[in-house]
């Protein structure tokens, strides 16, 4: 499932935009950042199992004053042809089909046995 989070942060420049921007796609998950609003103040993530919290956190960690605005569910259109997904299933057989697989056989057993000497010297320094 796809969520879109919004999140408003304290952007006075361009560099912090382009920080703000970094910091949201490095987190897991993320498919696509974007700057809204009218002050370019809004940063819009959209992704899977982003976790809200902690893109919110390292914000604030990084970039200064951040606020969790919104986090909604995004519903996904299926615009794509059926004769398409057919062809992309078929090349996808194709391909996973010419993989050849190389088996190495299992290295020895090898058994090692200490042999202790039951006669020590007398002699205690050497």
């Amino acid at each position: 499932m796809k969520h879109k989070i919004v999140v408003k942060v304290q952007i006075s420049c361009g560099k912090c935009r382009t920080k703000a921007m970094k910091i949201a796609a490095v987190e897991s998950g993320v498919s696509s950042v974007q700057i809204e609003g009218e002050n370019k103040d809004h940063v819009v993530v959209v992704g899977d199992e982003v976790d809200s919290v902690s893109l919110t956190r390292s914000l604030r960690k990084k970039v200064g004053y951040a606020t969790l605005l919104s986090v909604e569910q995004v519903k996904e259109t299926k615009t794509e042809p059926e004769a398409t997904k057919v062809e992309e299933d078929n090349a996808a057989a194709a391909s996973i089909s010419s993989f050849h697989t190389i088996q190495h056989p299992e290295a020895p057993i090898v058994c090692c046995h200490v042999v202790h000497d039951q006669t020590p010297d007398n002699c205690s320094i050497l």
